[in-house]
């Protein structure tokens, strides 16, 4: 076979197999040398023969850009070094995350080169920006570039140096133009009780139970009612205190009226100030977030901060799991590096985050953090951490947000519940909700968040709208409430008398469900929609601030009679508000929490309680004093809020506000005349009547004798309630044969 020839030309191969020049190639390489002398000695001569011309061009070109940018051109190239250093330093993220931030530092620099032209440093792109030769402009575009930056780069900044610039000017013009009136301060008064009286239509009667203070506003329109008057304090003197507030609240001509009824200002609530955050302790502990996260192999990056008055909630971007290979590698001087490739990288899974939860707890230095995980609606990790110092949140701070000026305007009984962890004001609509279930250990607020849940519908409603029916077997918590006019009756603080208040209201469910019928009306609203004055239904809302009591009166019939309420009252109008202590499985049973949709939880002491509340935990991690996880009806998970607070002189303004209005007795559609009768509680018992007992008086008239048992069979009821029945039984037969 004949050996193919090589088609490298120049090029031998030596005996060692090594590529050599041939000899032939020297000729090319001299004429590649000469070449390349010839060309710089070329460009030499033109560069010396030329050089006057160059010069000048040079020089030209130079003042050209001078006179154009001026000390711009500095700016510009500091600003291109920056940039390409972001741009190295960050390689996997893209610019576009912060543009507004850059657009900010374009609107700075053009800012310092405006000044600059002021002192003809800028060039012509510098006088351009002043408005050259009319100068008188320049300055309000400077302002206005300085402005913009400071704008787009910290916008929370000025909002909130806006917000407190304009509370002070507010204030100011206030001061000047419309001084308020001067109160006498008098030391609170001590609790004043009546009973109640019967009297006149001209002088209807008003039980006082709330503490009078200095700043309560009084009836000034109608007689006052006879008081028991404490030792050294007299009747004129609690009137004329209760003028001189009732003066500054209620003789305005711009209160809003509903069916000859005066609504209370907004002015009677106080305004609260807020206490604002630093932006630099909040980045600080981000990092602390970011940091204590990647030491233990966890990426994640920090891109939300949303500050709201109890706790600050972090919103955390899960990063990567990145898997590398080693890939080794020959240079140039047979040296070996290493290079690491990345082959697949995966998302951080959220279970690894929130079981760090008390290893960032401790790196914030932190009492406890609550971990959300995800936000509802957002793609980050909500991770809240209280706040050092905790605000305060108003009610009419609450109220006067547009959200629930929204909500006010298409429902009467919409409700101001706090504030979020971001600062956002949340309302709910009480109709929509419709029974809402309260719970928390003592001290956590319960009882404010009901003071301020009556509160709020009392600005807006008036008696013609919705009345109240209250239970507290504790006396002192809703008392207060007593001279409002808005109550079907005085305050129940009798367990019996309570019973009998949830059997009339059963009743009364009864009842408008049969004049709906007869309207051919499927809820209340469609019911009142073409009614006018006594002939509308009222929403009636039945307040309960110890829930457990009342199970332990009487629990099967208790349940009972609310599980019904809560099932079908939403129609008729009847909203339930029940709030308890003790959110154990025997209080908060399986039929009610199925009727309850909507549920507050305030601190609990156990997990235990948390998931009988929620079902899920987290409760026991609050701080109280109005931290509550709030659970819609609508929602999957709860959302963190602080309650409104309303002191206890705000609650005695709306309560001398509404006494002073008294007008008339109670409708007759509304008066609950057997609360106290004799037929509704047994005699020598401890228990009321049971609704079953005439049914078992039947069986036993047939079948001339019974049992405990033979009533469990007949009656489908355990035996606690089978056993009191039968005593019941005995107790009736001893009477009917003891006249004889």
């Amino acid at each position: 076979m004949a050996k193919r020839k090589s088609k490298t030309t120049g090029i031998q191969r030596g005996k060692t197999g090594g590529r050599q020049p041939a000899k032939g190639n020297t000729r090319f390489t001299t004429w590649g040398v000469a070449w390349r002398v010839i060309l710089i000695a070329s460009i030499v001569g033109i560069l010396y023969w030329q050089w006057s011309n160059l010069t000048a061009w040079a020089i030209d070109i130079r003042n050209s850009t001078w006179n154009l940018f001026g000390w711009g051109l500095l700016l510009l190239i500091i600003a291109l070094i920056i940039l390409g250093i972001v741009l190295w330093l960050r390689r996997s993220s893209p610019i576009l995350v912060r543009f507004r931030q850059w657009l900010g530092g374009i609107a700075f620099i053009m800012a310092i080169w405006g000044l600059l032209a002021f002192s003809a440093l800028g060039g012509s792109i510098g006088q351009y920006l002043i408005g050259y030769p009319s100068n008188f402009i320049g300055i309000p575009r400077i302002i206005g570039l300085v402005l913009a930056g400071i704008v787009l780069v910290a916008p929370q900044a000025f909002a909130n140096a806006f917000r407190r610039a304009a509370s002070w000017s507010h204030r100011q013009f206030q001061r000047q133009t419309k001084p308020l009136p001067a109160i006498r301060p008098e030391p609170t008064l001590p609790v004043i009780t009546t009973t109640p009286q019967v009297t006149t239509e001209e002088q209807p009667v008003v039980n006082q139970s709330a503490p009078i203070s200095a700043t309560t506003p009084p009836p000034a329109q109608t007689p006052a009612p006879a008081l028991n008057t404490p030792p050294g304090q007299t009747q004129d003197e609690l009137r004329q205190v209760a003028q001189e507030v009732w003066r500054r609240y209620g003789e305005s001509p711009s209160l809003a009226t509903d069916n000859g009824w005066r609504l209370p200002p907004i002015d009677i609530l106080d305004r609260a100030t807020e206490i604002e955050f630093g932006q630099a302790d909040n980045t600080q502990r981000a990092g602390l977030i970011e940091e204590a996260l990647a030491s233990y192999g966890v990426e994640a990056k920090v891109v939300q901060i949303n500050a709201g008055p109890t706790v600050t909630q972090f919103g955390l971007e899960p990063g990567w799991d990145r898997k590398m290979k080693e890939i080794r590698e020959r240079d140039k001087d047979g040296n070996i590096t290493v290079r690491l490739e990345e082959v697949s990288r995966t998302r951080i899974k959220v279970d690894r985050i929130t079981a760090l939860a008390n290893d960032l707890a401790l790196a914030l230095a932190a009492p406890s953090i609550r971990i959300e995980a995800p936000v509802p609606g957002k793609p980050v990790v909500g991770i809240e951490v209280p706040n050092t110092t905790m605000g305060m949140v108003n009610l009419r701070g609450v109220i006067e947000t547009s959200s629930f000026q929204k909500l006010i305007a298409k429902s009467r009984l919409a409700l101001a519940l706090g504030k979020g962890a971001g600062g956002e004001a949340v309302a709910a609509d009480l109709t929509k909700m419709p029974h809402l279930l309260i719970a928390g250990a003592t001290g956590s607020g319960k009882t404010v968040c009901l003071n301020a849940t009556i509160c709020c519908l009392l600005l807006h409603n008036s008696p013609n709208s919705v009345r109240f029916i209250m239970i507290d077997p504790k006396r002192v918590e809703l008392t207060p409430f007593n001279s409002i006019p808005h109550l079907a009756t005085p305050v129940i603080v009798d367990t019996n008398k309570a019973v009998s208040a949830l059997r009339w209201l059963n009743q009364e469910m009864d009842k408008r469900y049969q004049k709906m019928a007869s309207a051919s009306a499927r809820n209340i609203e469609t019911y009142n929609k073409n009614k006018e004055g006594e002939e509308k239904l009222p929403y009636i809302v039945l307040v309960v601030d110890e829930l457990a009591d009342l199970m332990m009166a009487g629990f099967d019939e208790v349940e009972h009679i609310i599980c019904r309420l809560a099932q079908l009252a939403r129609a008729t109008g009847i909203h339930l508000v029940v709030a308890t202590q003790r959110p154990s499985v025997d209080v908060v049973t399986g039929l009610i929490k199925a009727n309850f949709p909507t549920r507050i939880s305030f601190a609990v002491t156990s997990q235990v309680d948390s998931r009988t509340i929620l079902d899920i935990t987290g409760a026991e991690k609050l701080l109280g004093r109005g931290d509550m996880l709030y659970m819609p009806t609508e929602a999957a998970k709860p959302k963190r809020l602080q309650g409104c607070y309303v002191s206890d002189a705000e609650t005695e303004r709306l309560v001398y506000f509404w006494g002073s209005q008294q007008k008339e007795e109670t409708p007759s559609s509304l008066q609950i005349t057997d609360l106290t009768s004799p037929s509704s509680v047994t005699g020598k018992g401890d228990f009321p009547q049971d609704v079953l007992l005439d049914t078992a008086r039947q069986l036993l008239e047939e079948h001339k004798h019974i049992s405990t048992s033979f009533l469990q069979r007949k009656l489908h009821i355990g035996y606690p309630r089978a056993a009191r029945i039968m005593e019941q039984l005995g107790e009736s037969d001893t009477d009917s044969e003891g006249p004889a």
